[in-house]
Protein backbone atom coordinates (compact mmCIF):
# COMPACT_ATOMS: atom_id res chain seq x y z
CA UNK A 1 0.00 0.00 0.00
CA UNK A 2 2.85 2.52 0.86
CA UNK A 3 4.91 2.06 -2.41
CA UNK A 4 1.77 3.69 -3.55
CA UNK A 5 2.14 7.15 -2.24
CA UNK A 6 2.90 10.19 -4.17
CA UNK A 7 5.11 11.70 -1.69
CA UNK A 8 6.85 11.34 1.66
CA UNK A 9 7.09 14.09 4.48
CA UNK A 10 9.99 13.08 6.58
CA UNK A 11 8.24 13.35 10.17
CA UNK A 12 11.24 14.74 11.89
CA UNK A 13 11.39 18.08 9.71
CA UNK A 14 8.40 18.82 11.12
CA UNK A 15 8.30 18.54 14.31
CA UNK A 16 8.95 15.80 16.93
CA UNK A 17 7.37 12.37 17.16
CA UNK A 18 6.29 12.95 21.18
CA UNK A 19 4.18 16.05 19.91
CA UNK A 20 1.65 14.15 17.88
CA UNK A 21 -1.15 12.35 19.30
CA UNK A 22 -2.23 9.36 17.16
CA UNK A 23 -5.79 8.24 16.76
CA UNK A 24 -7.57 4.50 15.61
CA UNK A 25 -8.36 6.73 11.95
CA UNK A 26 -4.80 7.79 11.88
CA UNK A 27 -5.53 11.18 12.17
CA UNK A 28 -2.54 13.91 13.01
CA UNK A 29 -3.44 15.80 16.33
CA UNK A 30 -0.44 18.05 17.41
CA UNK A 31 -0.11 19.73 20.82
CA UNK A 32 -1.86 22.72 21.38
CA UNK A 33 1.58 24.15 22.14
CA UNK A 34 2.98 23.56 19.32
CA UNK A 35 0.45 26.22 17.91
CA UNK A 36 2.42 27.70 14.94
CA UNK A 37 3.19 23.96 13.81
CA UNK A 38 -0.72 22.70 13.69
CA UNK A 39 -1.43 25.93 12.03
CA UNK A 40 1.12 25.29 9.17
CA UNK A 41 -0.17 21.10 8.77
CA UNK A 42 -3.59 22.40 9.08
CA UNK A 43 -3.10 24.67 6.14
CA UNK A 44 -1.40 21.95 3.95
CA UNK A 45 -4.26 19.64 4.90
CA UNK A 46 -7.58 22.01 3.95
CA UNK A 47 -5.92 23.39 0.45
CA UNK A 48 -3.63 20.86 -0.63
CA UNK A 49 -3.71 17.36 0.48
CA UNK A 50 -6.62 14.95 0.59
CA UNK A 51 -5.32 12.60 3.39
CA UNK A 52 -2.42 12.54 5.70
CA UNK A 53 -0.63 9.36 6.99
CA UNK A 54 1.68 8.39 9.52
CA UNK A 55 4.21 5.47 9.07
CA UNK A 56 7.41 4.63 9.99
CA UNK A 57 7.62 7.72 11.41
CA UNK A 58 7.08 9.71 8.39
CA UNK A 59 4.32 11.84 7.13
CA UNK A 60 2.27 10.67 4.10
CA UNK A 61 1.21 13.18 1.91
CA UNK A 62 -1.44 11.94 -0.93
CA UNK A 63 -3.81 13.24 -3.85
CA UNK A 64 -1.58 16.64 -4.14
CA UNK A 65 -3.81 19.12 -6.11
CA UNK A 66 -1.73 19.95 -9.50
CA UNK A 67 -3.16 23.62 -9.88
CA UNK A 68 -1.63 23.49 -5.57
CA UNK A 69 1.43 21.43 -5.96
CA UNK A 70 4.24 24.48 -6.51
CA UNK A 71 2.37 26.66 -3.90
CA UNK A 72 2.58 23.28 -1.41
CA UNK A 73 6.43 22.43 -2.16
CA UNK A 74 7.58 26.20 -1.78
CA UNK A 75 5.85 26.12 1.62
CA UNK A 76 7.53 22.49 2.26
CA UNK A 77 11.18 23.74 1.16
CA UNK A 78 10.66 27.62 3.40
CA UNK A 79 10.01 25.48 5.95
CA UNK A 80 12.85 23.44 5.67
CA UNK A 81 10.89 20.12 4.96
CA UNK A 82 12.38 17.96 2.29
CA UNK A 83 9.76 16.33 -0.04
CA UNK A 84 10.84 13.06 -1.69
CA UNK A 85 8.95 12.26 -4.97
CA UNK A 86 7.52 8.34 -5.36
CA UNK A 87 7.71 7.50 -8.80
CA UNK A 88 4.74 5.37 -8.70
CA UNK A 89 1.35 6.89 -9.02
CA UNK A 90 -1.06 6.59 -6.72
CA UNK A 91 -4.31 4.35 -7.76
CA UNK A 92 -7.78 5.84 -7.36
CA UNK A 93 -10.20 3.61 -5.24
CA UNK A 94 -13.83 4.15 -5.28
CA UNK A 95 -15.67 3.16 -1.95
CA UNK A 96 -19.38 1.85 -2.02
CA UNK A 97 -20.87 3.11 1.70
CA UNK A 98 -23.25 0.10 0.90
CA UNK A 99 -23.65 -3.12 -1.26
CA UNK A 100 -23.68 -1.99 -4.81
CA UNK A 101 -26.47 -4.94 -6.00
CA UNK A 102 -25.51 -5.63 -9.19
CA UNK A 103 -21.71 -5.47 -7.86
CA UNK A 104 -21.00 -3.01 -11.96
CA UNK A 105 -18.23 -0.96 -9.93
CA UNK A 106 -15.93 -2.80 -10.85
CA UNK A 107 -16.36 -2.75 -14.75
CA UNK A 108 -15.93 0.97 -14.38
CA UNK A 109 -12.83 0.78 -12.75
CA UNK A 110 -11.52 -2.29 -12.18
CA UNK A 111 -12.92 -4.95 -9.21
CA UNK A 112 -9.35 -4.52 -7.35
CA UNK A 113 -10.13 -0.53 -7.01
CA UNK A 114 -14.14 -0.98 -5.71
CA UNK A 115 -13.84 -1.47 -1.86
CA UNK A 116 -17.93 -2.47 -0.35
CA UNK A 117 -18.89 -1.76 2.66
CA UNK A 118 -21.73 -2.85 4.76
CA UNK A 119 -23.00 -3.12 8.72
CA UNK A 120 -23.54 -7.19 7.64
CA UNK A 121 -21.61 -9.98 5.67
CA UNK A 122 -22.09 -10.34 2.28
CA UNK A 123 -24.26 -13.45 1.08
CA UNK A 124 -21.57 -16.13 0.21
CA UNK A 125 -23.82 -17.10 -3.09
CA UNK A 126 -22.19 -13.59 -3.92
CA UNK A 127 -18.13 -13.58 -2.12
CA UNK A 128 -17.08 -14.77 -5.89
CA UNK A 129 -18.54 -11.41 -7.15
CA UNK A 130 -17.53 -8.80 -4.56
CA UNK A 131 -14.52 -6.83 -4.53
CA UNK A 132 -12.50 -6.22 -1.38
CA UNK A 133 -15.18 -5.85 1.51
CA UNK A 134 -15.11 -3.97 4.96
CA UNK A 135 -17.44 -3.53 7.57
CA UNK A 136 -18.68 0.04 8.15
CA UNK A 137 -21.22 1.33 10.47
CA UNK A 138 -21.86 4.75 8.37
CA UNK A 139 -22.97 6.35 11.93
CA UNK A 140 -19.14 5.97 12.98
CA UNK A 141 -17.53 8.88 11.95
CA UNK A 142 -13.59 7.90 12.92
CA UNK A 143 -14.45 4.15 11.55
CA UNK A 144 -15.71 6.25 8.09
CA UNK A 145 -12.24 8.30 8.25
CA UNK A 146 -10.03 5.68 8.72
CA UNK A 147 -11.45 3.25 5.91
CA UNK A 148 -11.14 6.41 3.92
CA UNK A 149 -7.63 6.45 4.38
CA UNK A 150 -6.61 3.26 4.30
CA UNK A 151 -8.09 2.39 1.02
CA UNK A 152 -6.97 5.65 -0.35
CA UNK A 153 -10.41 6.45 -1.72
CA UNK A 154 -11.22 9.02 -4.05
CA UNK A 155 -14.84 8.28 -4.83
CA UNK A 156 -17.65 7.77 -2.55
CA UNK A 157 -21.24 6.35 -3.14
CA UNK A 158 -23.30 6.40 -0.55
CA UNK A 159 -26.49 4.30 -0.30
CA UNK A 160 -27.19 4.01 3.22
CA UNK A 161 -30.88 4.63 4.24
CA UNK A 162 -33.52 3.56 6.14
CA UNK A 163 -36.41 3.44 3.25
CA UNK A 164 -40.05 5.19 3.54
CA UNK A 165 -42.24 2.44 5.47
CA UNK A 166 -39.62 1.27 7.61
CA UNK A 167 -38.32 4.94 8.30
CA UNK A 168 -41.71 5.99 9.83
CA UNK A 169 -41.55 3.10 12.19
CA UNK A 170 -38.00 3.62 13.57
CA UNK A 171 -37.85 7.50 13.05
CA UNK A 172 -34.59 7.66 15.44
CA UNK A 173 -33.05 5.14 13.61
CA UNK A 174 -33.68 7.11 10.25
CA UNK A 175 -32.30 10.42 11.71
CA UNK A 176 -29.33 8.76 12.93
CA UNK A 177 -28.62 6.74 9.68
CA UNK A 178 -30.55 9.16 6.79
CA UNK A 179 -29.42 12.50 8.73
CA UNK A 180 -25.92 12.08 10.79
CA UNK A 181 -24.56 9.20 8.62
CA UNK A 182 -25.14 11.63 5.75
CA UNK A 183 -23.37 14.32 7.23
CA UNK A 184 -20.73 12.41 8.19
CA UNK A 185 -20.03 11.27 4.83
CA UNK A 186 -20.48 14.89 3.37
CA UNK A 187 -17.64 15.84 5.98
CA UNK A 188 -15.28 13.10 5.20
CA UNK A 189 -15.66 13.93 1.82
CA UNK A 190 -14.74 17.64 2.11
CA UNK A 191 -11.67 16.73 4.41
CA UNK A 192 -10.32 14.06 2.26
CA UNK A 193 -11.35 15.83 -1.09
CA UNK A 194 -13.30 12.76 -2.50
CA UNK A 195 -16.37 13.30 -4.82
CA UNK A 196 -19.43 11.67 -3.47
CA UNK A 197 -22.78 10.61 -5.02
CA UNK A 198 -25.64 10.61 -2.54
CA UNK A 199 -28.96 8.81 -4.05
CA UNK A 200 -32.13 11.21 -3.23
CA UNK A 201 -35.92 9.70 -4.17
CA UNK A 202 -39.09 10.95 -5.48
CA UNK A 203 -39.91 10.70 -1.43
CA UNK A 204 -38.03 13.94 -1.63
CA UNK A 205 -41.62 15.62 -3.05
CA UNK A 206 -44.89 15.94 -1.17
CA UNK A 207 -48.43 16.45 -1.93
CA UNK A 208 -48.03 19.93 -3.38
CA UNK A 209 -45.67 19.22 -5.53
CA UNK A 210 -47.13 18.57 -9.72
CA UNK A 211 -47.67 15.22 -9.63
CA UNK A 212 -47.22 14.16 -13.87
CA UNK A 213 -43.97 15.60 -15.09
CA UNK A 214 -42.72 16.51 -11.98
CA UNK A 215 -39.64 19.59 -12.79
CA UNK A 216 -36.18 19.32 -11.41
CA UNK A 217 -37.02 22.59 -9.62
CA UNK A 218 -40.16 22.36 -7.89
CA UNK A 219 -41.93 22.56 -4.39
CA UNK A 220 -40.79 19.99 -1.89
CA UNK A 221 -42.44 19.57 1.24
CA UNK A 222 -42.31 15.82 1.92
CA UNK A 223 -44.52 13.83 4.41
CA UNK A 224 -42.04 11.47 5.45
CA UNK A 225 -38.81 11.25 7.57
CA UNK A 226 -37.10 9.77 4.89
CA UNK A 227 -38.12 12.52 2.20
CA UNK A 228 -37.30 14.94 4.60
CA UNK A 229 -34.12 13.59 4.78
CA UNK A 230 -33.40 13.33 1.33
CA UNK A 231 -34.53 17.17 1.11
CA UNK A 232 -31.60 17.48 3.61
CA UNK A 233 -29.37 15.51 1.38
CA UNK A 234 -30.04 17.54 -1.33
CA UNK A 235 -29.47 20.78 0.30
CA UNK A 236 -26.69 19.98 2.32
CA UNK A 237 -24.52 19.10 -0.71
CA UNK A 238 -25.50 21.52 -2.84
CA UNK A 239 -24.26 23.90 -0.05
CA UNK A 240 -21.18 21.92 0.55
CA UNK A 241 -20.58 22.34 -3.14
CA UNK A 242 -20.68 25.92 -3.01
CA UNK A 243 -18.89 26.48 0.34
CA UNK A 244 -16.40 24.44 0.00
CA UNK A 245 -16.19 23.25 -3.51
CA UNK A 246 -17.34 19.37 -3.14
CA UNK A 247 -18.20 17.42 -6.21
CA UNK A 248 -21.61 16.47 -4.97
CA UNK A 249 -23.75 14.78 -7.17
CA UNK A 250 -27.24 13.16 -6.41
CA UNK A 251 -30.29 11.68 -8.30
CA UNK A 252 -33.75 11.38 -7.37
CA UNK A 253 -34.36 7.94 -8.15
CA UNK A 254 -37.60 6.18 -8.86
CA UNK A 255 -38.56 2.89 -7.20
CA UNK A 256 -36.11 0.64 -7.99
CA UNK A 257 -36.25 -3.15 -9.03
CA UNK A 258 -33.99 -6.08 -8.64
CA UNK A 259 -34.32 -9.69 -8.76
CA UNK A 260 -30.90 -9.74 -7.03
CA UNK A 261 -32.11 -8.08 -3.72
CA UNK A 262 -35.18 -8.38 -1.55
CA UNK A 263 -37.32 -5.54 -0.66
CA UNK A 264 -35.94 -3.70 1.82
CA UNK A 265 -38.66 -1.30 3.69
CA UNK A 266 -39.53 1.12 1.02
CA UNK A 267 -43.18 2.23 -0.47
CA UNK A 268 -42.17 0.95 -4.09
CA UNK A 269 -41.01 -2.56 -3.12
CA UNK A 270 -44.48 -4.19 -4.07
CA UNK A 271 -42.77 -3.77 -7.53
CA UNK A 272 -40.19 -6.71 -6.47
CA UNK A 273 -42.14 -8.72 -3.99
CA UNK A 274 -44.83 -9.24 -6.39
CA UNK A 275 -42.40 -11.33 -8.87
CA UNK A 276 -41.25 -13.05 -6.21
CA UNK A 277 -44.72 -14.18 -5.14
CA UNK A 278 -46.13 -14.49 -8.52
CA UNK A 279 -42.92 -17.94 -9.02
CA UNK A 280 -43.93 -18.63 -5.66
CA UNK A 281 -47.72 -18.73 -4.71
CA UNK A 282 -49.27 -17.65 -8.44
CA UNK A 283 -51.05 -15.14 -6.66
CA UNK A 284 -50.01 -11.50 -4.70
CA UNK A 285 -51.51 -9.70 -2.23
CA UNK A 286 -50.57 -5.84 -2.86
CA UNK A 287 -50.79 -2.95 -0.23
CA UNK A 288 -51.70 0.27 -3.03
CA UNK A 289 -54.73 0.32 -4.47
CA UNK A 290 -54.32 -0.40 -8.26
CA UNK A 291 -54.35 2.59 -9.90
CA UNK A 292 -51.48 3.72 -7.77
CA UNK A 293 -49.24 5.04 -10.35
CA UNK A 294 -45.60 5.56 -9.58
CA UNK A 295 -41.93 6.08 -11.19
CA UNK A 296 -39.87 3.33 -11.18
CA UNK A 297 -36.57 1.80 -13.05
CA UNK A 298 -35.01 -1.35 -13.46
CA UNK A 299 -31.66 -1.72 -11.47
CA UNK A 300 -29.52 -1.97 -14.76
CA UNK A 301 -30.72 1.66 -15.69
CA UNK A 302 -30.48 2.60 -12.46
CA UNK A 303 -26.74 2.06 -12.00
CA UNK A 304 -26.24 3.15 -15.53
CA UNK A 305 -27.60 6.46 -14.24
CA UNK A 306 -24.67 7.11 -11.63
CA UNK A 307 -22.91 10.04 -13.49
CA UNK A 308 -19.99 9.28 -11.37
CA UNK A 309 -17.68 9.99 -14.73
CA UNK A 310 -19.52 12.95 -16.31
CA UNK A 311 -17.28 15.50 -16.65
CA UNK A 312 -18.14 18.66 -13.84
CA UNK A 313 -18.33 20.93 -16.79
CA UNK A 314 -21.11 19.68 -18.35
CA UNK A 315 -23.24 19.92 -15.54
CA UNK A 316 -25.91 22.32 -14.37
CA UNK A 317 -27.06 21.18 -11.50
CA UNK A 318 -26.20 19.08 -8.65
CA UNK A 319 -29.27 17.05 -7.97
CA UNK A 320 -30.87 15.65 -11.05
CA UNK A 321 -34.43 13.73 -11.63
CA UNK A 322 -33.79 10.57 -13.47
CA UNK A 323 -36.73 8.09 -14.52
CA UNK A 324 -37.54 5.43 -17.32
CA UNK A 325 -41.14 4.06 -16.80
CA UNK A 326 -44.09 4.38 -15.00
CA UNK A 327 -46.91 2.24 -13.86
CA UNK A 328 -49.60 1.12 -11.65
CA UNK A 329 -50.09 -2.49 -9.22
CA UNK A 330 -52.66 -3.77 -11.87
CA UNK A 331 -50.48 -2.67 -14.85
CA UNK A 332 -47.27 -4.72 -13.69
CA UNK A 333 -49.87 -7.33 -13.11
CA UNK A 334 -51.02 -7.72 -16.72
CA UNK A 335 -47.25 -7.59 -17.54
CA UNK A 336 -46.83 -10.63 -15.37
CA UNK A 337 -49.64 -12.87 -16.98
CA UNK A 338 -48.17 -12.95 -19.76
CA UNK A 339 -45.63 -15.13 -18.39
CA UNK A 340 -48.31 -16.76 -15.60
CA UNK A 341 -51.27 -16.23 -16.95
CA UNK A 342 -53.25 -17.63 -14.31
CA UNK A 343 -51.26 -15.07 -11.66
CA UNK A 344 -53.97 -13.39 -9.72
CA UNK A 345 -53.41 -9.77 -7.57
CA UNK A 346 -55.66 -8.67 -4.67
CA UNK A 347 -55.64 -5.42 -2.75
CA UNK A 348 -55.20 -4.90 0.99
CA UNK A 349 -54.75 -1.09 1.39
CA UNK A 350 -52.03 -0.38 3.84
CA UNK A 351 -53.01 3.01 4.87
CA UNK A 352 -49.53 4.80 5.80
CA UNK A 353 -48.23 3.07 2.78
CA UNK A 354 -50.94 4.43 0.23
CA UNK A 355 -50.71 7.67 1.97
CA UNK A 356 -46.96 8.06 1.10
CA UNK A 357 -47.40 6.70 -2.72
CA UNK A 358 -50.04 9.59 -3.07
CA UNK A 359 -48.14 12.53 -1.90
CA UNK A 360 -45.57 11.21 -4.46
CA UNK A 361 -45.19 12.17 -8.42
CA UNK A 362 -46.73 9.60 -10.91
CA UNK A 363 -43.96 10.50 -13.53
CA UNK A 364 -40.76 12.96 -13.38
CA UNK A 365 -39.30 15.23 -15.94
CA UNK A 366 -35.62 14.09 -16.55
CA UNK A 367 -34.89 15.83 -19.67
CA UNK A 368 -31.94 17.84 -18.07
CA UNK A 369 -30.04 14.54 -17.12
CA UNK A 370 -30.80 13.33 -20.71
CA UNK A 371 -29.22 16.59 -22.01
CA UNK A 372 -26.63 17.42 -19.89
CA UNK A 373 -24.52 13.64 -20.14
CA UNK A 374 -26.90 11.93 -22.76
CA UNK A 375 -28.56 9.77 -20.02
CA UNK A 376 -31.36 7.50 -22.18
CA UNK A 377 -33.25 4.01 -20.52
CA UNK A 378 -32.94 0.83 -21.92
CA UNK A 379 -35.74 -0.92 -20.09
CA UNK A 380 -39.72 -0.47 -20.06
CA UNK A 381 -42.26 -2.52 -17.82
CA UNK A 382 -41.99 -5.48 -20.82
CA UNK A 383 -38.30 -5.84 -21.09
CA UNK A 384 -38.08 -5.48 -17.17
CA UNK A 385 -40.73 -8.03 -16.33
CA UNK A 386 -39.00 -10.44 -18.92
CA UNK A 387 -35.48 -9.42 -17.45
CA UNK A 388 -37.03 -9.96 -13.84
CA UNK A 389 -38.21 -13.70 -14.96
CA UNK A 390 -35.27 -14.98 -16.53
CA UNK A 391 -32.98 -13.98 -13.78
CA UNK A 392 -35.61 -15.50 -10.63
CA UNK A 393 -36.05 -18.41 -12.60
CA UNK A 394 -32.56 -18.96 -13.00
CA UNK A 395 -31.58 -18.45 -9.95
CA UNK A 396 -34.04 -20.55 -8.29
CA UNK A 397 -33.56 -24.03 -10.55
CA UNK A 398 -29.60 -23.27 -9.51
CA UNK A 399 -30.80 -23.36 -5.61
Amino acid sequence: MYDDLDYIVPLQKILNVEHLLFSTSSWISVSNTHTHTRAFLDFLLSRFFSWVYIFNEKILLCEIQCNALKHALKLCSSCSIKVEKKKSKFSAKVSLVKVWESYSGKKLVGKENVIMSDIVKPPKTMEDKLSPYTYLDITDLSLLKSIVVNYGIDQIIHFSSLLSHVAESNMQKAMDINVQGLANVLEVARIFNAMLFVPSTIGAFGSTTPKVNTPDLTIQRPNTIYGVSKVYAELLGEYYYTRFGLDFRCLRLPGIISADTTPGGGTTDYAVQIFHDAIEKGQYQCYLRADTRLPMMYIDDCLQSIFINVPDKKLRARTYNISAMSFTPSEIAEAIRKYIPHFKIEYKICPLRQSIADSWPESLDDSLARADWKWSHQYDLNSMTKEMFNLLISSNHET
